[in-house]
């Protein structure tokens, strides 16, 4: 799952439960005792029920299945089914129709308040009864309980308030319901629709601190509606002006990390992009650039909304095919809609002064949508953000089951005629893949292509005897897995990305970049990709007292000497054997606490704010080496800087709190002395690294009015990386919350 851990994925609660539906959208019901005994081409009877008999079986979870094309991917017909529903789908426009139907679509960053007042206005006033409502909230909850429990009270407020405002001239079912922290969308369809809803998928993805926490990132539902596959994409981007290119990443990294299952295990998963619809809400958190708040004040004021929209961020990286290609945006006639000072219309009179700017927004993408309104609601005042709407017609294709029928028919006719003894067979554009100097969390990718011959065929990596994977955890196929038709091509994309997991057996040769991949045509030969190149050792991945006996920069050190010292035990003696004069620290870890010391003391968010990529390998890349002058000189985001480390310390294979003395650390978590206790019989670096780090983070405290951290927010960050629950443990909460109570002893207590 490429959710972010605490995410809520649900189905309605108090309406009409949808989450088992499978897909329909074409009004035919088949008993699920049966369903396995039909042969496709005898699934043509189409059953009438009444809108009562459907909102029953909505309600009871009955599973209704109307979308042929989707039985025929079961994986129990195969090959053959797999192939009719391909050509099903190639020939939709033979037997379905255009329809329109209404789609509300909301964000509203709600500033971690309950609601308190009517949200008819942004919701129903005014307005033709929707079809379809798409409605996000963005800072649901700002408390460190949500952010590190994801726990929040204020779910189920807010999921009232908005069903209590729905239109009032039809009644609706909530057929999906996600949350990430404060990120939350909830999906409604009119009672009516319900049966016509089906495939309903949900995920999460945190582009937060160390690229998964989710207070920052995007929550996404997809679904069938008729015969049009639709995603509705909820986010929260990355704050503050400047970091225009972060939000970027945001972007990028949903797009790239949100992916659904699909019902036929045979097929990979979907993307966003592989919709017909695509419809993207939520604080984007895009600012006005290059004016003064006064003169975005005046623009407002003279509502000359075209000229302030000239240096709005969104437009200039849209415009710079940076985000949201191919997306479109409607026409912004309404003023900025952040940041107001909570429970008025007045701008932000706070000492920060925020400029006003367009943070919330919604854009589409996809064929047959017609934009009818874009707008704010300045009469919500819960927030320091003004709620915005947009209503959309949206032509959605719909079965004509007669035509279904016969093309149906046709399809299954003419399969008939194959002759089934014909063997699959597949040309490849390439078959061995060097990949040169992999280095810790950066992507390399190679593609081939995959060309099929007259038959229709099924391709899949698999495994190798004795083997739980297709390939090493390094090494990814995109798609692993497929169906081509006759004289069809598809592009495969084979990604290395070294993770904590790998990189310490990359740092001591026990594993290297070398694999055999074998794919797979069903009823056809296998075929064997070779993949080799080389990984440069980093310092992201060793062992604490490895790098305390590095004296010298890992890259300038033979590989035969990385070997050794990260195959060293960890209570390994200096008795000479070893290289003399170790540090008491790792000069790697000193390099990052010395920079954020020295520039980051008083930087507000520090350590909850998310670093930039790129900056991220040229701090590796100076670690490394050793180029600590270089970290002054590159002009570094100190939230980088403040990221690395954090991810330096998840890297490391034996944590500061060494796993042997996890259990004594969480009996003792409320005993100070008995912590200390504890933290003695560490390892002498470990002992060194934790004393240290912990210095550290008393003096950040000592500028709290400027940095605003506090004890509860060190002890939630660095509690799960100081004191990690041991490989193989299921993570619980309770723990966390002791691991967290453990660390914030020495935060509060003086050495």
């Amino acid at each position: 799952m490429s959710a972010a851990a605490g995410s809520r994925d649900r189905d309605s609660s108090g309406g009409s439960h949808l989450d088992s539906l499978r897909p329909n959208g074409k009004g035919l019901f088949v008993d699920q005792s049966s369903r396995g005994q039909d042969k496709p081409e005898n699934l043509l009877t189409r059953q009438t029920k009444s809108k009562l008999e459907i909102t029953d079986m909505v309600r009871s979870c009955t599973i209704t299945v109307s979308d042929k094309a989707h039985i025929l991917s079961m994986q129990k017909f195969g090959l053959r089914e797999t192939l009719v529903k391909s050509l099903l789908m190639q020939k939709e426009e033979d037997y379905t129709y255009i329809q329109n139907f209404r789609f509300f679509v909301g964000t509203y960053n709600v500033n971690g308040q309950s609601p308190k007042e009517c949200l008819r206005p942004w919701l129903s006033h005014g307005i033709q009864a929707p079809d379809v409502y798409c409605v996000g909230f963005q800072e649901l909850d700002l408390s460190k309980e949500a952010f590190f429990f994801h726990d929040t009270p204020k779910e189920e407020e807010w999921f009232k308030a908005v069903s209590e405002s729905l239109h009032p001239d039809a009644k609706y079912a909530k057929v999906k319901f996600i949350r990430l922290v404060g990120i939350m969308l909830l999906l409604y369809v009119k009672q009516e629709h319900a049966a016509h809803i089906s495939e309903m998928e949900a995920e999460t993805v945190g582009t937060g601190i160390m690229g998964r926490m989710g207070n920052k990132g995007g929550v996404a539902i997809r679904f069938q509606f008729h015969n049009t596959s639709i995603c509705v994409v909820n986010s929260h981007l990355a704050a503050h002006t400047e970091e225009y290119e972060r939000r970027n990443q945001d972007y990028k990294d949903i797009c790239s990390r949100m992916q659904f299952s699909q019902v036929d295990p045979s097929l990979p998963p979907l993307t966003i992009s592989k919709h017909d619809v695509i419809l993207w809400l939520g604080d984007l958190n895009y600012r006005i650039e290059e004016l003064d708040v006064e003169k975005v004040k005046k623009l407002i004021e003279e509502k000359d909304f075209q000229t302030l929209y000239a240096y709005d961020q969104l437009k200039t990286q849209v415009a710079a095919k940076a985000v949201f290609e191919g997306f479109t945006e409607g026409e912004l006639t309404f003023q900025p809609t952040y940041k107001y000072d909570t429970g008025s219309d007045e701008w932000d009179t706070s000492e920060k002064c925020r400029a006003p700017a367009w943070c919330d927004r919604i854009l589409w993408k996809g064929k047959n949508i017609t934009q009818l309104s874009y707008q704010s609601h300045m009469a919500l005042k819960t927030s320091d953000h003004k709620p915005v709407s947009s209503e959309f017609d949206i032509g959605v294709r719909v079965i004509n089951e007669e035509l279904y029928r016969k093309t149906l028919e046709e399809i299954v006719r003419s399969l008939d005629k194959m002759e089934n003894a014909n063997i699959p067979s597949v040309s490849l554009s390439k078959l061995e893949f060097c990949f040169q100097n992999v280095k810790y969390m950066q992507l390399q990718v190679e593609s081939f292509t995959i060309r099929n011959g007259q038959v229709p065929c099924q391709f899949e990596f698999i495994n190798k005897p004795d083997e739980e994977s297709y390939c090493k955890q390094w090494l990814n196929a995109n798609p692993s897995k497929g169906f081509l038709l006759p004289d069809s091509a598809i592009e495969i994309e084979l990604e290395i990305f070294v993770t904590k997991n790998m990189a310490t057996k990359l740092n001591s040769g026990e594993d290297k970049i070398e694999d055999i991949l074998v794919l797979h045509l069903d009823r056809g030969k296998d075929y064997f990709l070779s993949v080799s190149g080389n990984y440069v050792p980093s310092c992201f991945g060793s062992p604490i007292h490895t790098l305390c006996y590095m004296r010298e920069p890992i890259s300038d050190l033979p590989l035969e000497t990385v070997r050794k010292l990260t195959l060293m035990p960890l209570w390994t003696e200096d008795d000479g054997s070893q290289l003399e004069n170790p540090m008491e620290i790792p000069k790697e870890l000193w390099m990052l606490v010395d920079y954020l010391y020295r520039n980051a003391a008083q930087e507000e968010d520090l350590f909850q704010q998310p670093g930039r990529r790129l900056e991220f390998e040229q701090i590796r890349d100076c670690l490394d080496t050793g180029m600590i002058e270089n970290l002054d000189t590159l002009s570094l985001s100190n939230h980088s800087v403040a990221e690395a480390l954090l991810l330096f310390l998840e890297s490391l294979p034996e944590p500061v709190i060494c796993y042997s003395a996890y259990h004594n650390c969480l009996e003792c978590s409320g005993n100070y002395t008995a912590s200390k206790q504890v933290i003695s019989t560490l390892p002498t670096f470990h002992k060194n690294v934790f004393h240290y780090l912990l210095a550290f983070l008393r003096q950040l405290l000592k500028n709290s009015e400027k940095n605003h951290l506090d004890e509860n927010i060190l002890a939630s960050v660095f509690g799960s990386l100081l004191l990690r629950n041991p490989a193989g443990q299921q993570k619980l909460e309770m723990a966390e919350k002791k691991a967290q109570e453990f660390i914030h002893q020495f935060l509060c207590n003086s050495p």
